[in-house]
């Protein structure tokens, strides 16, 4: 009797409640509800969101059935769904070559799909097919390891927020020109990416992160970037080649078009990258929007360098919060020559007036480093907080450096230094 009560609950439930329950579910579980009902039979066919990955079917220690598996699975779902797909997501290392998504995604360009997702794994790169181009309602693109061409006449996705392209064999040409024809874009994500020169022109960027090997990347106009965060592969050859080719000055070519920059990440090479042609720097460039800049890898004996670190946190007068990582090559920080550079290249009044946290992590409590320390200790007057993380091939000067610390004037009465040793 309590059984039967509960079953005439659970089909008395509103169709919008369903719906939420049916959504929240893996769409396996979506599917096995239907036994539950006559009503919620066939509810799950009418799912706005499909989303697939290799727990959708039962486990297989044989790959190919596993494989057949989920495409049958993913063929019926398409097959018996009678409604609109806003969001269908791929993510499996099973369907890396199947021709079944050729099928798929022409049968979702029928449909008014906002979101679309193909993760794919190891094994021969997927060729997006041109049926791809004729979604044009979608707001979000995330495609991984597959090869996009665009084809003649493409006018866009007019209505495409986001873009995520991880490892994806695509041209320079290409990239900018999806841009350009997205004029709505907010997002943009190119991980993996191996395009050398780039050119981004986007009106209404807000986030972009970018990963790979460059050899010049350029943000024209772009007004409304807030976010930006840059991994670059770059091996010495390469940078000594960048140095001597190079035309500009990569300072301006980077950040010269985002004058309401509010995040700044630069990883590995980052600050080597803006620092060449930095000499041809003028001091016109103001971030007054920045408030958080992480510059991780800074090669302190290099001269260049440190004057990329300067003029950012110099030109940054609302800077909150500052993270600084030391290289990994610990031998040319000692080795390098002693000279006091963050007094005498800046400004006499500099004050950093809203920072309050600052963490430096991997220091060899080298003079280049210590003088950076105590440059911001004596002109940080809101500054609550320090970090400072040695780096963990360094031993001796540890005692040092806390000395050091010790004798340092702060502007900032309750600046709390914390010492730690990771």
């Amino acid at each position: 009797m309590d059984n039967e009560r509960a079953r005439d609950l659970l089909s008395d439930l509103p169709l919008s409640i369903s719906e939420i329950i049916l959504t929240m579910l893996p769409i396996r579980d979506a599917v096995r509800m239907s036994t539950l009902s006559t009503k919620w039979r066939y509810r799950w066919a009418s799912l706005p969101q499909l989303i697939f990955c290799e727990n959708c079917v039962s486990p297989s220690s044989d790959k190919s059935v596993l494989e057949k598996r989920l495409i049958k699975f993913i063929t019926h779902a398409l097959l018996l769904h009678n409604g609109p797909i806003h969001k269908f997501k791929i993510c499996t290392s099973l369907l890396q070559s199947c021709p079944d998504i050729d099928q798929w995604l022409l049968v979702l360009s029928r449909n008014d799909v906002r979101e679309l997702t193909l993760e794919l794994g190891d094994g021969e790169w997927f060729r997006v097919p041109s049926c791809l181009f004729s979604f044009n309602k979608l707001t979000l693109l995330e495609l991984c390891r597959c090869e996009l061409d665009l084809p003649l006449g493409f006018k866009g996705f007019l209505c495409l927020r986001t873009l995520t392209l991880n490892q994806v064999l695509v041209s320079p040409e290409a990239i900018e020109s999806l841009i350009t024809n997205c004029p709505l874009l907010e997002s943009l994500t190119l991980s993996y990416y191996d395009g050398l020169d780039l050119n981004i022109c986007a009106p209404n960027l807000k986030y972009l992160c970018l990963e790979g090997e460059f050899k010049e990347i350029c943000l024209d106009d772009n007004p409304m970037l807030e976010v930006v965060s840059v991994t670059l592969y770059m091996n010495t050859d390469e940078i000594h080649e960048h140095f001597e080719h190079s035309s500009g000055c990569n300072f301006v070519k980077f950040l010269g078009g985002v004058p309401n920059l509010e995040k700044l990440i630069g990883h590995v090479y980052f600050t080597k990258y803006l620092s060449i042609g930095i000499e041809q720097w003028t001091p016109s460039l103001t971030y007054n929007h920045l408030k958080i800049l992480e510059l991780y890898q800074v090669s302190f004996e290099d001269l260049k360098e440190l004057q990329v670190v300067l003029r950012l946190i110099t030109n940054s007068p609302n800077l909150q919060e500052l993270q600084i990582s030391g290289s990994s090559n610990t031998n040319a920080t000692l080795e390098a020559p002693t000279f006091d550079f963050w007094w005498m290249d800046c400004p006499s009044d500099c004050t950093f007036k809203q920072l309050k946290i600052v963490k430096m992590t991997d220091m060899c409590g080298v003079s280049q480093e210590m003088e950076l320390i105590k440059f911001l200790l004596a002109n940080s007057p809101a500054l609550e907080k320090m970090r400072i993380v040695p780096c963990i091939y360094v031993t001796e000067l540890k005692v040092d450096m806390l000395v050091e610390l010790v004798r340092y004037r702060r502007a900032s009465p309750t600046a709390e230094i914390l010492f730690i040793q990771e």
